[in-house]
């Protein structure tokens, strides 16, 4: 939610991360930081599946280019994570959706009825169901290729303990400052993605409309740290994850 915010003029924006949750929690209850909770869901084991088989599979057809294993788990993590984009952009377009609506959660719409809306108004294609597809392929593409790319690369430095317990805090360790040097890399996307698919300032005008301008759009009017709004939860979701 804090991601999606409209710039420093909007009305109803969150001063700090602390305001989002205590006005989330006042206006909209607890339900409210549940909204769009099942698109997740629904996307999570086809995600997870697409993100490790496809890794495998651009690992191998790396094996043939001769690259540098280093190199070659980066361009596979990528890979990897391009596809993965393709899949999840839909279910994210339709989350984001809900995490906007700033109604009480038992006045919003379900995910089903919110998706065929969405279809009827702007289509399946990059206006539509498809919003932000850009903006989605280089926050996938660029935290697995961290991701995998670190965490493989660092895994094989570091010896294998024979301890199951040290070993296992050992792999943890290694995914977690994985995950965490991915998410802050790749946040700015993140941001571009909320605006593109989130609500418009104006009504009927669309102001955020392709990755790239959007992240200097949110520079220019609200400086360099807007681009990392959300990272600590982002951190906090995604490093142990």
């Amino acid at each position: 939610r804090f991601q999606i915010q409209r710039g420093k003029t909007d009305p109803t924006g969150y001063r700090s991360l602390g305001d989002c949750f205590r006005t989330i929690f006042q206006r909209e209850g607890l339900l409210g930081f549940y909204k769009g909770i099942l698109p997740p869901i629904l996307a999570e084991t086809p995600k997870r599946a697409v993100k490790f088989f496809t890794f495998e599979q651009y690992k191998k057809l790396l094996g043939y280019a001769s690259l540098p294993p280093g190199l070659a788990f980066a361009v596979a993590g990528l890979g990897s994570g391009l596809t993965e984009a393709v899949v999840v952009n839909p279910f994210e377009v339709v989350k984001v959706t809900l995490q906007a609506n700033r109604n009480a959660f038992a006045e919003q719409p379900s995910s089903f009825v919110q998706a065929r809306q969405i279809i009827r108004t702007d289509g399946l294609g990059f206006q539509g169901l498809n919003k932000g597809l850009t903006a989605t392929l280089g926050r996938h593409g660029v935290f697995n290729m961290v991701y995998f790319g670190f965490y493989f690369n660092v895994k094989n430095i570091l010896p294998v303990n024979k301890d199951p317990n040290l070993e296992f805090l050992r792999k943890f360790g290694i995914g977690l400052v994985s995950g965490t040097i991915a998410s802050i890399i790749n946040i700015p996307f993140d941001v571009a993605k909320s605006r593109i698919q989130g609500p418009q300032p104006v009504p009927g005008e669309i102001k955020y409309r392709t990755c790239f301008k959007t992240m200097a759009t949110v520079y220019k009017e609200e400086g360099f740290l807007a681009l990392y709004k959300g990272l600590v939860p982002k951190i906090m979701r995604l490093g142990p994850g």
